[in-house]
């Protein structure tokens, strides 16, 4: 009898865990078939392939991001630091007259540099990473207009840069979707596969446990900031190439879209756990989103009042099960 009892038992826990685990995926799919019904230009491979250019952008920021909350921390810098990149990236071509690889190399290096200091201020004088990177975003903006005046930088790119936004490999595949998949599966080997990864997980998940398995929590925290840094830097350098512009404001609605598409992925897969391909479900969402609802016409700021519904409920319903806490 017992045995009889315990069988449905197991079948509705491993349903509920199934559920827990792909139900943000199920979610995704769910918002495909609603706009592929609601307009027929959605499901076209011509639209489908600006979704995933559109969101290249992000899914390169949200990748950094991803590593930074896997290992217990949260960088509210990466807006900024994007925006200081790609005005930098813009600066050092136009006015240095420098190769575009020694111009995005020093771009690169400069946002990662800032999430380094970041995380010196979390491991060296124990500040919270909040208000660290918090802190770190206005510096980041001050340096940018402190480069560029204020302003934005209008001019002719030397043309192969543009090639990061606009090129397509043998005709077919859009250069930033490929950026951004290297990017992507660089993250998810990284977090998945190696040493460092586990540690820096193992971190996340307890810093106190991990530190007395004889992990270095405190490199890997710094760690952890300064390659979130280095997704940001990424994103923003690719967002100049895509606007044409250096603009020194350019990257700051990153910082939402990356926190929510990192939420959103926390539902998924393993929840409660940032993963980098729980992080590629949200920002997929995300960019259905705001190509469904603009092609239904809706106004912009139904889009982000969709975004932030979609954003409580996913990490509402998580809290709710105990698969993600906040304090």
């Amino acid at each position: 009898m017992s045995a009889a009892l315990s069988e449905p038992s197991r079948r509705k826990t491993d349903l509920g865990g199934l559920a827990a685990r792909y139900g943000t995926v199920g979610a995704a799919v769910a918002i495909f078939l609603v706009f592929a019904l609601a307009s027929g230009r959605f499901v076209s491979a011509a639209n489908i392939s600006n979704i995933l250019v559109q969101i290249s952008v992000l899914m390169v920021i949200s990748s950094g991001l991803t590593v930074a909350v896997a290992s217990g921390e949260f960088d509210l810098s990466v807006g900024q630091i994007a925006g200081l990149s790609g005005v930098l990236v813009a600066g050092l071509m136009a006015w240095s007259g420098l190769p575009i690889p020694v111009a995005i190399l020093l771009a690169v290096i400069a946002g990662m540099v800032l999430g380094a200091v970041s995380g010196l201020l979390v491991t060296r004088l124990r500040i919270p990473s909040l208000i660290a990177t918090l802190a770190m975003g206005p510096i980041a903006l001050g340096l940018n207009y402190a480069y560029d005046g204020g302003d934005s930088i209008y001019t002719e790119f030397p043309k192969p840069f543009y090639l990061i936004a606009t090129g397509r490999i043998f005709g077919v595949i859009p250069v930033p979707i490929l950026i951004a998949v290297v990017v992507v599966v660089a993250f998810s080997v990284l977090v998945n596969r190696t040493r460092l990864g586990r540690a820096l997980v193992a971190t996340g998940a307890n810093l106190q446990a991990a530190r007395l398995s004889g992990i270095d929590v405190n490199r890997c925290r710094l760690i952890a900031l300064t390659l979130s840094a280095f997704g940001a830097a990424m994103g923003g350098i690719m967002l100049t190439a895509r606007l044409g512009t250096g603009q020194p404001g350019a990257g700051e609605p990153y910082l939402m879209d990356s926190l929510t598409a990192v939420f959103l992925g926390m539902t998924a897969f393993k929840p409660g756990r940032a993963t980098v391909q729980g992080t590629l479900v949200g920002v997929v969402i995300i960019g259905m989103l705001d190509n469904g609802l603009n092609l239904l016409g809706a106004p912009f700021y139904v889009q982000n009042e969709v975004r932030g519904v979609v954003m409580i409920a996913a990490v509402s319903l998580a809290v709710l099960r105990g698969e993600i806490r906040f304090f």
